[in-house]
């Protein structure tokens, strides 16, 4: 599959990002790129078929939302893993169940079952 469009997410520390993330939302590892004390420089993450990059920087910025198939339980699973939520599971009035959270570092995630 040829993507056009990634989405890129900075970290301080993308060995600790790449355990939260794969941990907490789910997301697979595709490629890692280490430096040479064996620190994460760089990732790709698949989530189901779509990617998302990591490369270390500031963080911050706009956040990424991402389709799931259970926000319930994705909602429980990232509670559970540390992430602080920021808005709760909501029913929206355009038919998505959703949530949003950020990652220890501040990064904004949504999450719900909207598909454009």
């Amino acid at each position: 599959m040829e993507r056009t469009v990634y989405a890129l997410v900075r970290y301080p520390d993308c060995t600790a990002a790449l355990d939260f993330l794969t941990t907490a939302f789910g997301f697979r590892a595709h490629e890692v790129s280490k430096d040479d004390q064996g620190g994460v420089s760089h990732a790709e993450l698949l989530v189901e078929n779509d990617m998302i990059m990591l490369g270390r920087g500031r963080t911050g910025g706009p956040g990424i939302y991402i389709a799931v198939a259970d926000p319930d339980a994705h909602l429980a699973r990232s509670r559970d893993a540390g992430a602080r939520i920021t808005m709760e599971l909501t029913d929206q009035p355009y038919g998505s169940r959703e949530y949003a959270c950020e990652d220890p570092y501040g990064n904004q995630w949504f999450f719900g079952t909207y598909r454009p």
